[in-house]
């Protein structure tokens, strides 16, 4: 019996993914923060590739168990931005951006490979590989986009919202956490509400391999 969201034997694929993936998604919050005038995560030792100081392991349990997982957040102070608005968008846009790149530079990496004649094809393991890389870390980028706190998304809206929406909406944060995870975790929440915004994944996926069908005239991978 399976008591993982993933297949036992991808385990090892999807630990290494993911680690990259929050680390790089943490890294970027706090490195953009840093260059901003902020040296909050700096201080902490968030500025850095270095898995250990962005992981939560409960977080990482929920992703093995649930398929939804969580890192450390990046602390944040947009009082020491000298434009707190449009920095603090940039901070918070920062993270899922990394994911996005991330998933390019995969394809990026094999079709380059492939116009030089370096691989011819994928392996079943790389294809395994791949496939994981590219979905988690879009799943990533759609996933904080939605304006819910505590996730990006939420951060990005909030420079907009009047002060007392915000108020109002901090002070019933607790619930609105617990219903976020209602829907992460009961498949039929999940299909109707996420669902559909996930599912972008794949016409991202299309226009990314368009683009590198163009820069080296015959992409390693195909639309079908």
């Amino acid at each position: 019996m399976n008591f993982f969201w993933f297949p036992f034997e991808h385990l090892p694929v999807i630990i290494l993914t993911m680690l990259v993936a929050f680390s790089v998604h943490e890294f970027a919050h706090a490195w953009t923060a840093w260059k901003f005038g902020d040296d909050t995560a700096y201080r902490e030792g968030r500025v850095t590739l270095n898995p250990m100081a962005h992981l939560d392991w409960i977080g990482m349990l929920f992703l093995l168990i649930g398929g939804f997982g969580w890192a450390k957040p990046v602390p944040v102070r947009r009082s020491r931005f000298k434009n707190p608005r449009w920095m603090s968008i940039a901070v918070s846009a920062a993270g899922p951006i990394s994911n996005v790149l991330l998933a390019f530079l995969m394809l990026f990496v094999l079709d380059a490979l492939h116009a030089m004649n370096i691989i011819s094809s994928l392996s079943n393991q790389m294809v395994i590989f791949t496939g994981y890389w590219i979905t988690i870390n879009l799943t990533l980028f759609l996933f904080n986009l939605i304006p819910i706190p505590p996730l990006d998304g939420y951060r990005i809206v909030e420079e907009f919202l009047p002060v007392r929406w915000r108020i109002k909406i901090m002070e019933y944060s607790q619930w609105t956490t617990f219903i976020f995870l209602l829907i992460i975790f009961i498949p039929q929440l999940r299909r109707w509400t996420i669902g559909p915004l996930l599912d972008l994944s794949n016409p991202i996926i299309e226009n990314m391999i368009r683009l590198l069908d163009a820069l080296f005239g015959g992409s390693i991978f195909y639309i079908s």
